[in-house]
């Protein structure tokens, strides 16, 4: 138990509790992205998954409560992690290395604060009317308009205020940055080197640039479409 604890104090063991975290949310990322796509190729489907998520027990008491939490600790950790280093650094060295650091790698707090930023505006469009539909005003027909679910026309409503879609755009933009850098960070805090790392550095770097690009297309898709 001392090992345990002794190892996630340390700023080694908050990093790779902060890897883990960011794998749950890039996995849950692209579940998100996947139903979502839906709205372009059929309502109805988008409609359906978008129910059988926003109902199914299993999602709503078990991955929600852990989604949430993944995120909160992965932004505060992230952002005292980041304030830990700034304080620790000294002056000559951090303007050293600003040199051959990348904006991204000197600014994923800014990143970070938009990125959370967006969140609380998604969460503000989407999920927060939904559960004071089902939970707090305890109305599941509420889902429903004259019988039809009203995922897909909430989802094409919200895209229909240009204001927003260019929120989400430039949201979107950064987490590709934030993600690009933070796939990289997460290797070397792991300590993966091996045979298999030009593949996976392949695969991520295309993750962290078609995810963001897919959110991007339905965004404006919706705004242009509708």
């Amino acid at each position: 138990m001392s090992w345990f604890s002794d190892t996630f104090s340390s700023s080694i063991g908050r990093k790779i509790a902060m890897a883990l975290s960011a794998l749950f949310l890039v996995i849950f990322l692209l579940l998100h992205v996947a139903v979502n796509f839906l709205s372009v190729i059929s309502p109805d489907a988008f409609n359906e998954a978008s129910h059988f998520m926003g109902t199914n027990p299993l999602v709503q008491f078990l991955m929600q409560p852990i989604l949430i939490l993944a995120v909160v600790y992965h932004f505060v950790a992230g952002f005292a992690l980041e304030a830990s280093n700034r304080a620790a650094r000294p002056v000559k060295y951090a303007m050293k290395s600003n040199k051959n650091a990348s904006w991204m790698s000197q600014n994923m707090m800014i990143s970070g604060l938009v990125i959370l930023a967006f969140l609380v505006l998604h969460f503000m469009d989407f999920w927060v009317p939904e559960i004071t539909t089902k939970y707090i005003e305890g109305d599941m027909s509420g889902l429903t308009v004259a019988g039809d679910m009203r995922y897909y026309e909430e989802l094409v409503h919200r895209f229909q205020n240009p204001m927003r879609v260019v929120a989400y755009v430039v949201a979107f933009v950064l987490l590709a940055l934030h993600l690009l850098h933070g796939f990289q960070s997460s290797f070397q805090t792991m300590g993966v080197n091996n045979k298999f790392t030009p593949s996976i550095k392949k695969i991520t770097n295309a993750y962290a640039i078609v995810v963001p690009l897919v959110f991007i297309f339905i965004a404006i898709y919706h705004f242009i479409n509708h």
